[in-house]
Parts: C-alpha cells; sequence; structure tokens
C-alpha cells in the first residue's frame, strides 16, 4: 500500500564507545505534540537505542539527500566511521546522550519513552522531544520553521523515489471555514 507522505527521519546515535551512527528511517511521524514515533528492524540503531535511551531525529532534504540516503544503506556494523566517510560531524547534545549532525539544519532530541521489542530483533519507538534546535537559514520571520526553505524529502514507496515537501495549498483548520456559512 502507498501511505504518504513518508518523512525521511534521520535517526542518530551513539554505540556503546560513543562513535555516532545516523540511518534513514521512512515508517515515522508525530504522535502527539511533543512526541515522535518510528518502527525500526533490528540495526545498530536499534542496538543503540536500547543502550542510550536516547536519540536525536533530523530530516533529509533536497540539499543532502546523497548522504541521507547512504545513511539508509549503509549499516553502522560494517561501516563504523559512515558519519564521516559522508563529510558529515555530529556534536554531542546538551540535552540527551545522543549526537547532533552537524549538517542538519534541524534537529529534534528525543530520551526514549517507550521501546517495545518486535519478533525479528526491531522495535517499536517512542520518544519525547526535550529540544528542537534549528538554524536560521531555515526560520521564517517570526522564528519558526519554515518547510520551504527546509526542503524536507519524502520517501515515494510507489517509484522508490524522494520527493520535496511541495507548496502550502491551504490554511490548516482556516481553509474548509467556507463549508461553515449558513
Amino acid at each position: 500500500p502507498v501511505i504518504t507522505p513518508a518523512p525521511c527521519i534521520m535517526i542518530a546515535t551513539y554505540d556503546k564507545d560513543r562513535v555516532p551512527d545516523v540511518m534513514m528511517a521512512a515508517w515515522g511521524g508525530q504522535c502527539d505534540y511533543n512526541k515522535i514515533t518510528f518502527e525500526l528492524s533490528s540495526h545498530k540503531t536499534t542496538d543503540n537505542l536500547r543502550l542510550n535511551r536516547a536519540f536525536t531525529v533530523s530530516f533529509a532534504s533536497r540539499d543532502n539527500v546523497a548522504q541521507s540516503d547512504y545513511f539508509g544503506i549503509v549499516s553502522g556494523n560494517k561501516v563504523p566511521d559512515k558519519v564521516a566517510r559522508a563529510g558529515f560531524t555530529a556534536t554531542p547534545s546538551p540535552n540527551v546522550n545522543a549526537p547532533i549532525i552537524d549538517q542538519y539544519p534541524l534537529t529534534l532530541e528525543c530520551k526514549v519513552v517507550e521501546l517495545i521489542d518486535n519478533e525479528d530483533g526491531g522495535a517499536r519507538v517512542v520518544g519525547e522531544v526535550v529540544n528542537m534546535s534549528a538554524d536560521e537559514s531555515i526560520l521564517n520571520a517570526d522564528g519558526k520553521v519554515d518547510l520551504a526553505k527546509l526542503q524536507p524529502i519524502i520517501y515515494d514507496s510507489s517509484t522508490n523515489a524522494y520527493r520535496v515537501v511541495g507548496d502550502s495549498v491551504g490554511q490548516a483548520w482556516q481553509s474548509g471555514k467556507v463549508f461553515d456559512k449558513p
């Protein structure tokens, strides 16, 4: 089935030696005001989540699609320096035991509040966002994240392609009011 949009979220964790690891996942989303959720099969990231109970999430964009795709196709178990190989760097989060990938302009720092193991060694994870950092280059005049500036990508499962989030076509909780007239 095609469920869209599937955001390309970049999950960053530390391993037992504090080596940063990043993987792309498309099976995630927001599940409460300050909570996100995703489902992973067995990965180095899954092991790291169990170990540290913390992660950061950034968003792949038009500007970093090649590096982000690389993080999704190469295992940190086989290529432990994949962050450096992609030309990226990491800084320790001041709020959780996880790395912030410096080249992503939007990062959510999260602590694991629920981790449910599944039968294949993976897990369903719910994280509480404890901090958000955004580069000024992606903010609007009001200081809010501007998706037109960020240009996040989504995964198109029907064609195995990445697509950039497009134009605004309406205003939430406003556009439908045209039908609320007597």
